[in-house]
């Protein structure tokens, strides 16, 4: 293959096939799941993206001498990250290539230089746009279907990384709960003991009537449970009013657990309906003219026996008490009575022993290896 060309995407037709290319290159895949178009496109409007308040980012292409689309990359400028670190690091993310290392190479050197001109010394990725989104590549696990909100790839884009000189600088589990352990005693036992050794907790689901208000109590969770965790960056307001509104269309509010301490919630866990079961039967992402009624029809079938929880959260001041196996007992035993299987708990940072010795006590064993990864720049 002769040199590839990187450009910056300068045109709407540009954009068009930055979108268009991961449905080309994983046309033939069987565990890639095609996102929904609209979703990529909002998620790269500066119009419609709440990151963009406060972050930048530039799209970049690569073609062959035949003018064919390659690969795509995105440098990223997170600017509540640098509020937080201080730490002159930028992201790269939305990165997919064909299998070819010099073309991965001149993404990442374009990615790169675009952030030195940003003044950043450090590249971490991928992100898309933020490690609140889809984020983290994958290592291990190359033969199952993602989960929903998880990325997929293939093997080479580890090679592509490490040849370049990116190191790992987290690594982050996905968690999985078979049904042969979700009616166990051990599981129900933990969290029984949590309930009477602290009698002032209760357990309770998400009122969809006042939706808004518990939308503003977990953020409030989230960001202060998250706060000391590696590589977090609060949600703002309007980055967590924009997720909340997208999860509410599809969430169960039976799938939303908060404790309270004496009335006041104290932790919650958010677990969501494993869509990509039904994205899988929409493979160009378009949800016209066919794609909507898939969706609808799968969405309110029972093909859909898996779930994810992607947010979890409890405060520090009741770190350590057992919280962590209460919210997942009772998210899955919510869940036994509508058909659910199979959960999976992700992602979770490879520092946070907490969580990792609750759930593998609980049974949940690991399924997917994901990983950060930094080069200077």
């Amino acid at each position: 293959m002769s040199r590839v060309q990187i450009a910056p995407v300068s045109s709407g037709r540009d954009l068009k096939a930055f979108i268009q290319f991961p449905y080309d290159l994983y046309r033939d895949s069987e565990w890639w799941v095609p996102p929904l178009r609209m979703d990529v496109s909002r998620l790269l409007s500066r119009r419609k993206n709440a990151f963009f308040e406060h972050g930048d980012m530039q799209l970049f292409l690569a073609r062959d001498a035949s003018g064919h689309v390659a690969g795509r990359i995105a440098a990223i400028r997170n600017g509540m990250h640098l509020k937080k670190y201080a730490d002159g690091t930028g992201f790269f993310g939305f990165f997919e290539c064909i299998d070819h290392r010099e073309t991965a190479h001149a993404l990442f050197d374009a990615a790169a230089s675009w952030l030195r001109s940003e003044g950043l010394h450090t590249m971490r990725g991928p992100a898309n746009p933020s490690l609140n989104d889809t984020a983290g590549l994958l290592v291990h696990g190359f033969d199952r279907r993602p989960s929903l909100l998880m990325p997929y790839n293939p093997p080479e884009y580890v090679d592509f990384l490490e040849s370049y000189g990116f190191e790992r600088s987290m690594t982050m589990w996905a968690y999985f709960v078979h049904k042969k352990y979700m009616k166990g005693e051990k599981l129900k036992r933990g969290a029984g003991l949590v309930l009477r050794r602290w009698d002032t907790l209760s357990v309770r689901t998400l009122d969809m009537d006042r939706f808004d208000e518990e939308a503003r109590t977990i953020l409030d969770i989230y960001n202060e449970a998250w706060s000391e965790n590696w590589g977090h960056v609060p949600m703002t307001d309007a980055e967590f009013a924009q997720l909340a509104s997208e999860l509410k269309q599809i969430v169960d509010p039976d799938m939303v657990v908060i404790v309270e301490d004496g009335g006041v919630p104290v932790a919650f866990a958010v677990s969501l309906p494993d869509v990509n079961v039904a994205l899988r039967e929409i493979p160009n992402g378009r949800l016209l003219p066919t794609g909507l009624f898939k969706l609808l029809y799968l969405l309110k079938s029972d093909v859909i026996q898996h779930i994810r929880m992607p947010l979890m959260g409890v405060r520090k001041a009741w770190h350590g008490r057992g919280l962590d196996a209460l919210l997942i007992n009772e998210s899955i035993q919510n869940g036994i009575p509508k058909g659910l299987t199979s959960c999976e708990l992700s992602w979770v940072l490879d520092s946070n022993r907490r969580l990792i010795n609750a759930l593998e006590s609980l049974g949940a064993v690991v399924d997917k290896e994901y990983a950060l990864f930094d080069t200077a720049i």
